[in-house]
């Protein structure tokens, strides 16, 4: 089911026992290794103020993955991680994990409230580009327990060019086939609840020439082209792609266009007159797709099938390109999507909260309790964030829930937090609980405040304390 963008206002997050509502945002786009844009406001329809977006998943193409730009964003978060932490931090939004594979990039956000019901988040990645060597071409891979349902996403970028179709398939699929996670739920990709393909699928449109496909764009006859389209045609073949769903191509090819423009590749009138260039045809290029468990090709998005019906729901919102965008020669492609389901985990596995009234210049105390047959570990640790923290790493400090251990009982323990581990500017907080063997975090608090403790001076001095200095290193030169 489609719906324009006045209608998204209608259908907010729902939160009931029995069914629950979350709607998920999807952007795939080839930036074509430029720096992030000025605004994006549109593309993560933040200038809707009435939609309710639960989750962000953003799948990135074509990076600068040159050696120097690849290392730094190997010891530190990349320019585009950072510039929509920026943008979606301040909203209430947390990048709960990512993925990086050389110019591919995956990266999921989510509202504070869903924190503690997304776990077993494991990530993996496949080369195909020159024969499985290099990350240029592949895919990343991500995949997570959304309330109890085994959701995982595929960010691929598939090889390019109209005779290569073949290859696009076979790499396709033997990600499929190649691509496991660890743990012990769920290993494979399609064994998964639902399945989420998109990124650059680099199909193109055959037969029809350059003209007769300007043509049709431009007098907005899309529907012409579907069936030249080659992953439609592919859909129809291939027994690898059953079950796997688009919705409709009612927006231009989203390749390729000139920078800073909405005009198709200029190259080819070049190529026409004999000089040099290429004809390009356009083509939807950027895709994105979905699959439900046990689906099959004459299952609409609105029925599943039997065993999932009244289990878990996708409804296609808004599937569009984003023509406003110029930074590369490939425009974004988003897709809005619903997903109804009955949540199979109804409340958070831990619950945590801070012990009376936190002072910079004081010891605290946390209290927590885990839910029976919680698998909890010797590597879990309760972190302090601050209130409008970014990501999960994000964290000011942490007590280990062993190590840091004062007491312990059936239903409750307690972790103590050391004064000097308290920032002494204070301010809004919560505790989030991170669990090693489900790799997330498994309970977040509610927000509470921490009074502010000494002056900037004394924090100095106890930084160096802190350090390993003493007050007489203060006094000793290199002559000692």
């Amino acid at each position: 089911m489609e719906m324009d963008a006045d209608n998204l206002c209608l259908n907010s997050l729902t939160l009931d026992p029995q069914e629950l509502k979350l709607r998920i945002h999807l952007v795939t786009w080839n930036v074509g290794t430029a720096p992030p844009p000025k605004d994006v406001n549109s593309l993560l329809l933040l200038d809707t103020s009435c939609l309710e977006i639960d989750m962000y998943i953003v799948g990135l193409q074509e990076l600068n993955a040159k050696v120097v730009n690849f290392l730094s964003d190997l010891a530190f978060d990349d320019p585009w991680s950072l510039f929509l932490m920026d943008i979606l931090a301040p909203l209430g939004y947390v990048k709960l994990s990512s993925i990086r594979m050389q110019g591919l990039l995956l990266l999921v956000f989510v509202k504070h409230k869903h924190i503690p019901f997304i776990q077993d988040i494991r990530t993996n990645y496949m080369r195909t580009g020159l024969y499985g060597y290099w990350g240029n071409k592949g895919g990343v891979t991500l995949r997570m327990s959304v309330y109890g349902h085994m959701m995982c996403f595929m960010n691929c970028h598939l090889p390019a060019h109209m005779e290569n179709t073949n290859q696009r398939l076979d790499d396709f699929e033997r990600m499929l086939e190649a691509q496991q996670f660890d743990g012990e739920s769920v290993g494979s990709i399609l064994d998964h609840d639902l399945v989420f393909w998109f990124g650059d699928l680099n199909f193109r449109i055959t037969d029809f020439g350059i003209h007769f496909i300007r043509e049709v764009i431009n007098g907005n006859r899309y529907n012409l082209l579907w069936d030249k389209d080659q992953l439609n045609i592919a859909k129809k073949k291939e027994k690898f792609l059953q079950g796997f769903l688009e919705g409709p191509l009612k927006f231009k090819p989203t390749y390729k266009f000139d920078l800073n423009s909405d005009v198709y590749d200029t190259r080819w009138q070049k190529a026409l007159f004999g000089f040099n260039g290429k004809k390009r045809k356009p083509a939807w290029t950027d895709r994105i797709l979905w699959k439900l468990k046990n689906a099959s090709d004459d299952e609409s998005s609105e029925t599943i099938g039997s065993e999932y019906d009244q289990v878990l729901k996708v409804h296609l919102e808004k599937y569009t390109s984003h023509m406003s965008y110029g930074i590369s020669d490939h425009k974004p492609v988003t897709g809005t999507f619903t997903v109804q389901m009955k949540p199979l985990l109804a409340s958070a596995p831990v619950s945590l909260r801070a012990e009376g009234e936190w002072h910079a210049d004081h010891d605290a105390l946390i209290s927590y309790s885990v839910a029976k047959d919680f698998p909890s570990s010797t590597w879990d640790w309760i972190g302090l964030y601050r209130a409008s923290f970014r990501h999960t790493n994000d964290y000011v400090t942490y007590a280990w829930v062993k190590d840091d251990e004062i007491s312990f009982s059936e239903d409750c323990n307690q972790v103590y937090v050391g004064a000097d581990e308290i920032p002494l500017d204070g301010g809004e907080f919560l505790l989030c609980y991170f669990c090693h063997n489900l790799q997330c975090l498994a309970g977040v608090s509610e927000p509470f405040q921490i009074q502010p403790g000494r002056t900037l001076e004394a924090k100095e001095g106890v930084q160096k304390i802190s350090d390993g200095s003493s007050i007489t290193d203060n006094f000793m030169g290199d002559g000692f």
